[in-house]
């Protein structure tokens, strides 16, 4: 991808997603990026639906969306940027740290889910994010993130 086209591209629908991560079905955790600002900033969405499996078990008669699959849906987020950033599709972005995490709302069915990524350091292939995951504007979980891109030529 070339650094103009890189530049235009100032969101991700699900197809350009899953070029960046290797995450499917049932584990990829965001729908849509509707706003990428370089490798400062992004927003993913989650659109959470009573289909999806862990509502099965989690909880049948009150279902929540897990606290550690809203982590990994602010670590996917993350992740896009980083692979965006990198340009060459295949590399791994690998989940390294996560610190800080609270869960303040509980997520059902019907939310849609706000994942508000933004970059607090960068080193070489080491990225530190703070992410927010919010629905309708409302804080339902927190946490620092770290993350470290793998070029699949180094793998």
């Amino acid at each position: 991808m070339t650094e103009e086209a890189k530049a235009s591209l100032s969101s991700a629908d699900i197809i350009e997603i899953m070029k960046l991560l290797p995450h499917r079905y049932p584990f990829l955790m965001v729908d849509r990026i509707i706003e990428i600002d370089g490798d400062d900033s992004a927003i993913g969405i989650k659109n959470v639906t009573a289909n999806e499996p862990q509502f099965t078990g989690h909880f049948p008669d009150s279902p929540i969306m897990p606290g550690v699959l809203l982590v990994e849906g602010m670590a996917q987020t993350a992740g896009a940027i980083c692979a965006r950033k990198d340009g060459t599709s295949g590399n791994l972005v690998y989940f390294m740290t996560i610190d800080n995490a609270r869960f303040r709302k509980p997520v059902i069915p019907g939310d849609r889910v706000e994942f508000h990524v933004k970059k607090l350091k960068q080193r070489g292939n080491i990225w530190k994010f703070h992410c927010d995951a919010k629905v309708d504007g409302n804080l339902a979980a927190e946490a620092d993130i770290g993350a470290m891109i793998l070029r699949k030529d180094k793998a």
